[in-house]
């Protein structure tokens, strides 16, 4: 696991925002935290966004904070409907993250799930 001030030179390199970079380790977690919080309530944002979002856990994953974010990461996964279509590829492999929409997706996200062929139409 990286220590926090290759996590913030890491980050840095990479052009991440600067409150990303400064958040460190705990600015990682509460992102996805509020992240899964947002889309349990109903995701308000669209699909760019929410791709944006599912690459913070990848990278979370990248950096080794996966134990950190287990119980965030059961409740991300319950609401996930459609497993089988993939939605984004935030990082190599078959992460349960990149599979998937929330069953209670609407407005903005649905409709561009729907554009991108990702939601079963009636």
């Amino acid at each position: 696991m990286m220590s926090d001030v290759e996590l913030e030179h890491y980050l840095r390199e990479n052009g991440y925002p600067e409150h990303m970079c400064r958040a460190g380790r705990a600015g990682l977690v509460a992102l996805w935290k509020r992240f899964v919080e947002d889309v349990e309530k109903g995701y308000k944002r669209g699909l760019e966004d929410y791709r944006n979002d599912l690459d913070v856990r990848a990278l979370i994953e990248q950096v080794g904070l996966e134990k950190e974010v287990e119980a965030v990461d059961a409740r991300f996964e319950a609401i996930l409907v459609n497993r089988d279509t993939r939605v984004w590829e935030s990082s190599s492999g078959n992460r349960f993250w990149d599979f998937g929409y929330p069953k209670n997706a609407s407005g903005e996200l649905l409709e561009e799930l729907k554009d991108e062929g990702l939601v079963d139409q009636p």
